[in-house]
């Protein structure tokens, strides 16, 4: 593929203000990165899991001490308000690296696997972890700091070199994470970013990397796959949701009604994992609505200290928000009020009154639209929270701890949580992803540096013995006397039961007992005459 040297200008949703220019990755370049990652990677997997973490902990020290300047770059990069950039970009970083001190080196380090004495004599099995090379990494413009970072540090730890390729929308940001890195004391190479929109992204997995970590909407995600089938390179997707929040009627209703606003519109409604389908029980749906009117008529849109909804990061989301919003009023939906949009800033919305076959119900708005529907009971409420083909996250309200974790273990989603909203995915022990169209695979916990290497089994065989049971010669009383071992292992009956109808077989193998022979087969004898030794 061959890309042109462009230029990309770097433009503040919050008031248009240049905030830089950068050039496009070429395929050329590319390639040498592909090769310098080569190179860097394979010095840096010979590093312990222990000295690569020591050389990413002054990261912490960096994201503390540069916390304001941090959070100044991605308000002004992505339009949010400063205290959704730090709590949802630095500080879940903070906490994945110190789960990851703790805990990364125990989940990486290899383990033995039990081996049958007789039909692996003398030998031993192990499994370990290795990398699996140079991760590539295309990152999405919501989060652009902490989904290229946290899968990124998941990638080092585990042993990879990284080529990360932020979102056109979000370059100063990736110029920030390379700074961050440039401090630390990595192999040359190791982390290195490709600049460009979609065919970038593409030029990217034709480099060949050895893994790809892709997260964004399902169109650009099932872009990237075939992509990468063509090669083929191993896929790790984080895709979109359309995430329901089920209210029971004996929830704590004030508690549950702020949720569901910091649910929705937390980053002016741009997460992942944002409430974007609020179901209500009928019996308390009235009382709920008038809740978050009164909730959503505080909320603040701004650039100033109090604001709690920031910009949106783009003009073509806008323009998918007010479809959804025009859509469900067209088909008989009430509203809390009209869609004002300020340049960039868009006022958050309610709308009830809506039904299953509205955009706003079945696509993802990625926007400040919050859409309510009512309903009776449980079987109802997860019927309709398991339509569609997304199933990211979910979360459900009641004061009945049993009934809401059954409710959870009945819907199709890769994570949820009872009696709160967004923060389960921030837990960095717990694993994230998705099932149905919201991906596969997933990243945090255990799984996360799992995912990010591969599993090598191994079988050591310390037997003297001048051949195996299973090696040549073949013959017909071989094939008999396998077939009463094999009927001795798993055949039905007792243990004595067993022993006696394949005497003759195991004597047979006798000679590749790992065990000492003589007392075993004087405890064989044992077993058959009824004696105790």
């Amino acid at each position: 593929m061959s890309i042109e040297p462009t230029p990309i200008r770097a433009v503040s949703p919050l008031d248009g203000r240049l905030l830089g220019k950068y050039q496009t990755t070429t395929a050329a370049a590319l390639a040498e990165q592909m090769a310098a990652a080569r190179t860097a990677g394979a010095a840096w997997a010979s590093l312990s899991v222990e000295q690569r973490l020591a050389k990413l902990a002054p990261l912490t020290e960096r994201l503390l001490a540069d916390s304001d300047a941090i959070v100044d770059c991605l308000r002004l990069t992505t339009g949010k308000v400063r205290t959704e950039a730090l709590l949802g970009e630095i500080y879940p970083l903070l906490d994945l690296l110190g789960y990851y001190r703790k805990h990364a080196a125990g989940i990486l380090a290899g383990r033995g696997v039990p081996t049958s004495p007789f039909a692996f004599p003398g030998a031993t099995a192990q499994i370990q972890r290795r990398p699996y090379g140079v991760a590539a990494i295309i990152s999405p413009w919501n989060y652009p700091l902490q989904l290229t970072v946290a899968p990124l540090l998941t990638a080092l730890i585990a042993g990879n070199a990284a080529i990360i390729k932020p979102s056109e929308l979000s370059l100063p940001v990736g110029q920030l994470i390379i700074e961050l890195f440039a401090g630390l004391d990595l192999p040359e190479g190791l982390l290195q970013w490709a600049i460009g929109g979609g065919a970038v992204g593409e030029a990217l997995i034709d480099a060949g990397p050895d893994l790809l970590f892709f997260t964004g909407g399902l169109q650009s995600g099932r872009a990237a796959m075939r992509r990468a089938a063509q090669h083929p390179i191993p896929v790790l997707l984080e895709l979109g949701g359309k995430d329901a929040m089920i209210v029971f009627a004996d929830a704590d209703l004030p508690r549950a009604a702020n949720a569901a606003l910091y649910g929705a519109f937390s980053n002016s409604g741009q997460v992942c994992v944002s409430i974007e389908r609020l179901y209500v029980q009928r019996e308390c749906h009235d009382r709920f609505l008038a809740l978050l009117l009164d909730g959503v008529a505080k909320l603040e849109v701004g650039t100033g200290a109090d604001a709690d909804l920031g910009a949106m990061t783009s003009d073509r989301q806008i323009d998918i928000v007010q479809a959804h919003y025009d859509d469900a009023l067209a088909q008989g939906a009430q509203a809390s009020g009209a869609l004002q949009r300020d340049g960039r800033f868009l006022s958050p919305a309610l709308l009830w009154n809506v039904t299953p076959d509205m955009r706003v119900m079945r696509e993802e708005t990625f926007g400040p639209l919050l859409p309510i529907q009512a309903f009776d009971n449980e079987t109802d409420a997860v019927a309709a929270a398991n339509a569609g083909e997304f199933g990211l996250n979910a979360s459900i309200w009641s004061s009945d701890i049993a009934k809401a974790e059954q409710v959870a273990g009945q819907l199709q989603v890769g994570n949820w949580a009872v009696n709160d909203v967004i923060k389960n995915i921030g837990h960095p022990g717990l694993p994230f992803g998705g099932v149905k169209r919201s991906g596969f695979g997933r990243y945090h916990g255990a799984e996360g540096l799992l995912s990010f290497s591969y599993p090598v089994a191994g079988l050591t065989s310390r037997s003297r013995l001048p051949k195996e049971p299973n090696w040549f010669p073949y013959s017909e009383q071989h094939y008999q006397n396998l077939k009463g071992y094999i009927d001795f292992v798993h055949g039905a009956g007792t243990l004595k039961q067993r022993i006696q109808r394949n005497w003759p077989a195991l004597q047979a193998f006798r000679e590749y007992s790992a065990f000492d022979l003589t007392q075993r087969w004087h405890n064989l004898k044992l077993l058959l005459t009824g004696k105790r030794g």
